[in-house]
């Protein structure tokens, strides 16, 4: 299936082009780029992919149409896809809107660990989508990780705060851990190493057991040490609240850019 992708050498178009290539999901006769800066003699390794002068060459050409730019610029693509299943990477820009494009809609919400090829990246469906269609969208996300199909819309704005944050709120814990080693005495480099081995070592200790979470704090609560009266000082101190109203105010800024408030 001739797959095209705008904004193919961004973060997340490069991602994506790079894993389809990889893992022969597509091959480069079959994916079709457009960038704002023409086209490049290698990408990822492959000459012999389609640079298409313009979106509407790029449509010409395409039975799947990743739009992987900036919510802003969406406007200026004057894109017109009839026929086409679109897939959309953008928070913000809403199915309603993209539908105007005439082309079948899906919006999907990677996130930064597309670059490693582990992105969980859920999906919703607008009406008209069909089962092969949602299997092709699963197929092309698989390039960069997992996914899930979303029960409605909204949920995107909700995905947009959590996965789609990705590596914003380990990376605040880690300078928050680091800055307080720093501000007792040691020395910055091994700063950073204690703040990696709790933010990276223990999230690989959740890796695939995600849901057991709850209970692992219970254990370090039951055992009354000093991680369980860290915890209970964290909580004391609101950490709780403080994920809830970041990942609050990150959803309303989602919703806020779709109805063209931001």
């Amino acid at each position: 299936m001739k797959t095209g992708i705008i904004g193919a050498t961004g973060w997340l178009g490069s991602a994506l082009g790079a894993g389809l290539l990889s893992r022969g999901i597509v091959q480069p006769g079959d994916l079709v780029l457009l960038n704002r800066s023409g086209p490049r003699p290698d990408y990822h390794g492959h000459a012999d992919v389609i640079w298409a002068r313009d979106v509407a060459d790029l449509v010409a050409q395409s039975e799947v149409v990743v739009v992987s730019v900036r919510p802003e610029d969406w406007p200026g693509l004057d894109l017109r896809a009839a026929g086409r299943l679109v897939i959309s990477f953008m928070a913000g820009v809403e199915a309603a809107t993209l539908a105007t494009c005439g082309g079948r809609i899906v919006r999907a919400m990677p996130n930064a660990a597309a670059e490693i090829g582990v992105s969980y990246s859920p999906f919703w469906a607008a009406e008209g989508v069909t089962e092969a269609e949602r299997d092709t969208v699963r197929r092309l996300l698989s390039a960069i990780g997992t996914t899930d199909e979303l029960e409605a819309e909204a949920q995107i704005d909700l995905m947009t705060a959590l996965p789609g944050s990705g590596a914003a709120y380990p990376a605040l814990m880690a300078v928050a851990m680091a800055g307080f080693m720093r501000a007792q005495g040691v020395a910055d480099a091994i700063a950073w190493r204690a703040a990696e081995a709790a933010v990276i070592g223990g999230a690989r200790l959740l890796e695939g057991r995600i849901t057991e979470a709850p209970a692992l704090l219970a254990a370090y609560r039951d055992y009354r040490g000093t991680t369980a009266a860290g915890l209970d000082a964290a909580e004391s101190a609101g950490f709780s609240r403080a994920i809830e109203a970041a990942l609050d105010a990150a959803a309303d800024k989602a919703r806020r850019m779709a109805r063209g408030k931001a």
